[in-house]
């Protein structure tokens, strides 16, 4: 049987400024069978016909109209509407999609409550910010950027068929939507990287029949989707076998994932099963862009755009110390898989970044701040991350940890 198409395809702009293209669009919404939702965030007068007008946004705002309207200042304005936009649709039980077009001030003001709804409902930006750093706007979200190539700035023969692509887009999101189903198995969240993949590969082959493994690349934006997956209540545990955002973020790397990694797993007492992988390396761009201050360090060549920079065993205490002190405060199960044969494919014997005495150090390090208990506990594992060995053992501790979290 076809899924029923949602309610709603809301069309969300300032239809003072770009009146005619949000009717463009939405005119080919409701041409392609989809019942729409005209939604002004405009501060002026116009006569384009909306849904939903501008002040019914702005009275959602926690100190009423005049916050949006009163502000002589565009920018205050803008992020008054901003909160205002977001309060709305938290009220609306309605929306199947959304599509909204912006300049610099429309995305600032649409994609915050983009990023509010759920992953995997329809989201299409058509921005003119869209050739450029979208991470501000897009976050850890699933929305779909388009870039205009003109401005958005009245409807000529090249915006009719990029904005009509846009709407199509839309369309053919809400009426072919993907089932989420995964035959009721526990989602788990797996970080994995290029130097830590064989190990992840053999877990999910163990594990793939009896969980939904979600695999998310430690590259910063990874930690942070996985993460928000945790606070959305997504994911039934977290298996974080590459914890190398961890030294981006202390040692100014650009694998980052911010101060805020492991604070979901503090915060909802999920269950984390987690290692020390990748934690001998620190990511840069191309060589060029290698801070000064580092340049007499050892390095390795991922590729031609990515360089690696070897962790001091004095930097890897501090990063051992760091997750330790994150993890002592989670109240869920805690087990911490360290390999002591090596934590990635460059840390072998023969190979770029073997330090063993480096990897003792930063064992040495977790093992005195991080505090164990009966349900926070601390595995020595004789193996490499990466070999068959330490697979099988991290496997073992999945289920181990699982069946006691869920009494099975």
């Amino acid at each position: 049987m076809t899924a029923r198409c949602p309610v709603f395809a809301y069309v969300v702009g300032t239809f003072d400024t770009k009146g005619a293209e949000l009717q463009y669009v939405a005119d080919l919404l409701r041409s392609a069978g989809l019942a729409t939702m005209r939604v002004d965030v405009g501060t002026r007068a116009h006569a384009w016909p909306v849904d939903v007008a501008a002040r019914v946004v702005a009275s959602h705002h926690p100190l009423g109209v005049a916050a949006v309207f009163a502000p002589t200042d565009r920018a205050e304005a803008v992020d008054a509407m901003t909160v205002a936009l977001r309060a709305f649709i938290a009220t609306r039980e309605d929306v199947g999609g959304m599509i909204g077009l912006g300049g610099s001030g429309g995305t600032a003001l649409i994609t915050p409550t983009m990023r509010d709804l759920p992953l995997g409902l329809p989201k299409v930006m058509v921005s003119t910010l869209a050739s450029g750093n979208t991470a501000p706007y897009v976050g850890v979200h699933d929305i779909t950027m388009v870039f205009p190539v003109t401005d958005i700035a009245g409807l000529n023969r090249l915006s009719r068929v990029i904005l009509g692509n846009a709407a199509n887009a839309l369309a053919g999101m809400m009426r072919n939507p993907i089932p989420t189903s995964s035959d009721g198995k526990p989602a788990l969240g797996i970080t994995m990287f290029g130097v830590t993949t064989p190990c992840v590969q053999q877990m999910t082959a163990s594990l793939a029949q009896d969980y939904d493994c979600q695999v998310f690349h430690a590259n910063g934006s990874g930690g942070r989707a996985m993460e928000a997956m945790v606070r959305a209540g997504l994911l039934h545990a977290v298996v974080d076998i590459t914890t190398t955002e961890a030294a981006d973020y202390l040692l100014g790397g650009v694998c980052s994932a911010g101060a805020e990694r492991f604070d979901s797993i503090v915060d909802t007492a999920i269950p984390w099963i987690g290692s020390t992988g990748a934690l001998d390396m620190v990511n840069f761009w191309a060589p060029d862009t290698v801070p000064e201050r580092l340049r007499g360090r050892l390095f390795h060549a991922h590729n031609a755009n990515v360089t690696l920079m070897r962790t001091t065993a004095a930097e890897m205490m501090e990063i051992g110390g760091w997750i330790a002190e994150k993890l002592n405060r989670s109240r869920g199960p805690v087990c911490w898989l360290l390999p002591e044969g090596g934590v990635s494919a460059l840390d072998a014997p023969g190979q770029a970044f073997y330090d063993p005495q480096a990897n003792a150090a930063m064992i040495e390090a977790i093992t005195r701040r991080f505090v164990a208990s009966a349900s926070h506990r601390v595995v020595r594992v004789p193996h490499h991350i990466n070999s068959g060995a330490f697979a099988a053992t991290a496997v073992d501790e999945v289920r181990r940890v699982l069946d006691v979290w869920t009494g099975s």
